[in-house]
């Protein structure tokens, strides 16, 4: 299916980062940056970014024109589904696999898909729903390679993954924002822009869902995400707190958000790229003195990104992602999610297998999609969420956890572009009633099976969580310990630590 949107090819979890100053040309001499293009970066480059990593949509947004549903069909389509491919023994029923479309209310013609699986210990276990970033990156590549019920092996058949999260929960996964994933409408004017937008489909989704499934509106229920899912779900959070305190539809258990090496308050996390870089010997002294005399640029620009958004918000885009590029130019081939890792050529982690295996006549039956395409990241997307990228979202967080709603930020300590040092300096500025005493309180070590995992703070429903040996996707790397963290947060015991175990305050 040919689209008619506009072609700038993205990729996955903030990918295009490094790669902003083709858009721009340095003085050799001042190494001051000037625009010498009014695109962000030629589509020939990023499309070889895009088949570097092995992720070939077809499509740059899901449009899905060819298919005309009626606005008299119910909201919410699902149906129980067992996955091809899947070791044979359990029953459709047993399992407990669903996969639907939402008709998003708030919309011209979009529909938003959606995959739940009741957790495998007990379905009164909380529900937790999961986010993909991008922006514009479908929720199952979580599914597949992170904390989902699955493995995808190299011969596409599956098999189960011992740390998926629905071991502990009710596992919701959507592909939003719409036009990624299986998400589709065939009206441009459902292209979001914003949080606004992002946050009130996500909670009409919610409503929609609980109405479907009254049996677990009541269990508690937890929003987590990774990458730009940082801006999504502090937005998200505050949408579902404000629509229980308005008493808007049916009250949703929110108890708590774990956000996992997000982009949440860009003024802070921006500024940490040369102190982690350096701290981890990703560049010299040197060049930490010169690639920091970027910074108060950046500041000011994000200063003038307002809650609107618009052009200072693009302005501020441009300039502070500057500061990455420098750095990356000296990085080179190392792998900026992972930089234990290097890069071969362009290609630093391979999804082929998740899209080879969606595209199966089997799969697609299964999950009742039909000839919908499939859009693993979209480009579309991407671009249409520019001006909201540069948006401090940590801003909503404090009026949350005066409500007591649990917040974890975590972040795996060898992710560059996220890294753990700048959400851990959002974390600590971050005005609340209890800022003195999270910042007095001690790093304790995070144990799984007697060996530590990480290094936590917390006080009072805020932690922040360090974890060792881990990039980007936590789940991904660590998902012993991912799923352990998930569990213990949820039921109130991350923090729990013996006194001889304190390390030393912050």
């Amino acid at each position: 299916m040919a689209s008619t949107f506009p072609h700038t090819f993205s990729f996955l979890l903030l990918l295009l980062l490094p790669f902003l100053s083709s858009s721009y040309h340095l003085n050799p001499t001042t190494d001051q940056l000037h625009l010498s293009s009014p695109a962000f970066i030629p589509k020939l480059q990023a499309e070889k970014l895009i088949r570097g990593l092995n992720l070939f949509p077809n499509d740059e947004i899901n449009t899905a024109a060819h298919h005309n549903y009626s606005l008299d069909a119910p909201k919410l389509v699902e149906k129980r589904f067992k996955m091809p491919y899947l070791a044979a023994g359990t029953t459709v029923e047993e399992l407990g696999h669903h996969a639907g479309y939402y008709r998003l209310p708030r919309s011209q013609a979009a529909r938003m898909f959606y995959l739940f699986f009741e957790s495998r210990t007990n379905k009164s276990d909380p529900v937790v729903i999961w986010l993909t970033g991008g922006p514009g990156c479908s929720s199952e590549l979580a599914v597949f390679y992170e904390n989902g019920p699955f493995h995808i092996a190299n011969n596409l058949s599956l098999t189960w993954n011992d740390h998926g999260w629905d071991k502990a929960s009710n596992l919701l996964y959507v592909d939003q924002p719409v036009g990624t994933g299986f998400s589709y409408t065939s009206d441009d004017r459902d292209i979001r822009h914003d949080e606004e937008g992002v946050s009130n489909d996500l909670y009409d989704f919610l409503q929609g869902f609980f109405a479907q499934h009254p049996q677990f509106a009541k269990n508690d229920f937890y929003i987590t995400g990774e990458s730009y899912a940082g801006h999504y779900i502090p937005a998200f959070a505050s949408r579902v707190h404000k629509g229980n305190k308005d008493k808007e539809g049916i009250p949703i258990n929110f108890k708590g958000f774990a956000i996992g090496n997000g982009l949440t308050n860009p003024e802070f996390q921006y500024k940490a790229y040369t102190d982690y870089a350096l701290q981890m010997g990703l560049i010299k002294k040197p060049d930490y003195d010169r690639i920091t005399q970027s910074i108060p640029a950046c500041e000011q620009a994000i200063k003038t990104c307002g809650p609107a958004g618009g052009q200072p918000c693009l302005d501020a885009y441009m300039v502070c992602n500057d500061i990455f590029s420098k750095i990356m130019r000296i990085v080179g081939d190392k792998n900026y999610y992972d930089i234990r890792k290097q890069c071969v050529g362009d290609l630093c982690y391979d999804f082929s297998n998740m899209e080879t295996f969606l595209n199966k006549k089997l799969v697609r039956d299964a999950l009742g999609v039909g000839d919908i395409d499939f859009v693993s990241c979209s480009s579309t997307v991407y671009e249409a969420m520019l001006m909201d990228w540069m948006r401090n979202l940590e801003v909503g967080i404090p009026a949350l956890l005066e409500d007591g709603i649990k917040v974890l930020v975590y972040a795996g300590e060898y992710d560059l572009i996220c890294n753990w040092l700048g959400n851990s300096n959002w974390v600590h500025a971050m005005e609340w009633s209890g800022q003195k005493a999270f910042g007095a309180s001690s790093t304790i070590p995070f144990k799984v099976g007697g060996a530590e995992a990480g290094l936590l703070k917390s006080h009072g429903p805020l932690s922040f969580l360090k974890v060792h040996d881990a990039g980007h996707m936590v789940p991904m790397d660590q998902p012993k310990a991912a799923l352990e963290m998930l569990t213990n947060w949820m039921q109130g015991k991350l923090a729990m630590a013996e006194p001889s175990e304190t390390i030393s305050p912050k």
